[in-house]
């Protein structure tokens, strides 16, 4: 029996997608449900950014997550198996158009909501920065002068250019990764590993 954490919103659907081609039936969370069983397979159905705790502690063997939130969640310690290449996105520097962030600046504040990538980043370029954490609407922060500029995820970039922002630069990219539980990639490792092989043909 493995227990799988699947991310809710798009990366879940597309992980189905690859789930149901694997089990050759059709696996959906239907009604809000958080908890979906096959034969030998349970899938956990959380918060993006709590998949990989859940695999952390072990409440879930394996776990489907954004490489954007591994690096965000450098506390957590997990096994990387595979990239699935889905879910795929860009962390990135953004600012208002026409007023670039101005890195002569003693400090310079970005909003994002992603602290560590963010804190990390600037840290490595010996830039002082001021993190400003958010949970939503990031965009707005340089509108209204709360921050230089913002670090965050886009997919086509159509939301910054809506909000009248532009991409400065890329921190990283972005796709989903299988990630496993160390103890259960050693008690389960066969199972784990045959369904890794399963998910590589699909890729």
């Amino acid at each position: 029996m493995l227990t799988i954490a699947l991310p809710k919103g798009r990366i879940a659907q597309d992980s189905l997608v690859l789930f149901s081609k694997i089990f050759n039936q059709s696996i959906n969370f239907d009604d809000r449900r958080l908890i979906l069983r096959l034969e030998n397979i349970t899938f956990l159905n959380v918060r993006n950014q709590d998949v990989p705790t859940y695999v952390h502690y072990g409440a879930a063997d394996l776990g489907i997550v954004g490489l954007d939130v591994l690096e965000e969640r450098s506390d957590i310690d997990v096994v990387r198996l595979l990239n699935l290449n889905i879910g795929k996105c860009k962390v990135v520097v953004g600012s208002e158009c026409g007023k670039p962030i101005n890195y002569l600046k003693p400090r310079i504040k970005i909003a994002t909501k992603m602290t560590n990538i963010t804190q990390n980043f600037f840290s490595a370029r010996a830039i002082a920065v001021d993190v400003i954490k958010l949970y939503g609407s990031i965009e707005l922060a340089p509108l209204v002068n709360l921050a230089d500029g913002i670090v965050d995820i886009v997919e086509t970039g159509s939301t910054m250019k809506q909000n009248n922002l532009q991409i400065d630069e890329v921190i990283m990219h972005s796709s989903a990764f299988l990630i496993a539980n160390q103890n259960s990639f050693y008690v389960k490792k066969d199972s784990i590993l045959s369904l890794q092989e399963e998910l590589k043909k699909l890729i």
